[in-house]
């Protein structure tokens, strides 16, 4: 069984017991912040996000559609995060190029792109008929 590790710097275990929660999203939340701050597609994914925030507003799409929306940005960046710690971990176990290696990093951006594709169909399922909607009566053809 796994031995437990603690951070040295945590205070006592009472005082880790009573913080755990906190500290939990803390590291959660820093997780996040490098995850953008070194990654460049977790940049793109967000500023897809800040898109469709803005699109989504200015063509009124519904509660429903909100909430499709919602969860796949959730679901894109929770993987693009994932795809992130499985690259870290194989780069901490090996330096040297190893099929398993490269065979993990690849099925786990996969993921990322399958993820990806299908959002983005989803979100054109969405928007596209609502912006065709918008130009029509924006130019009145």
């Amino acid at each position: 069984m796994a031995e437990i590790i603690h951070d040295p710097n945590s205070g006592n275990e009472n005082d880790h017991n009573r913080q755990s929660l906190f500290r939990s999203f803390a590291n959660a939340w820093n997780g996040f912040v490098v995850c953008f701050r070194e990654e460049r597609n977790i940049k793109i994914h967000c500023f897809a996000a800040v898109m469709v925030l803005i699109f989504g507003n200015i063509l009124h799409i519904s509660v429903t559609e909100w909430l499709i929306c919602f969860l796949l940005f959730g679901l894109i960046m929770g993987m693009e995060l994932m795809n992130t710690a499985i690259e870290s971990v194989v780069d901490l176990v090996t330096d040297e190029w190893e099929p398993l290696a490269k065979r993990a990093k690849d099925c786990a951006a996969g993921a990322v792109l399958i993820a990806s594709i299908w959002a983005a169909v989803a979100g054109g399922t969405i928007f596209f008929p609502k912006l065709y909607r918008f130009i029509v009566e924006l130019f009145g053809a």
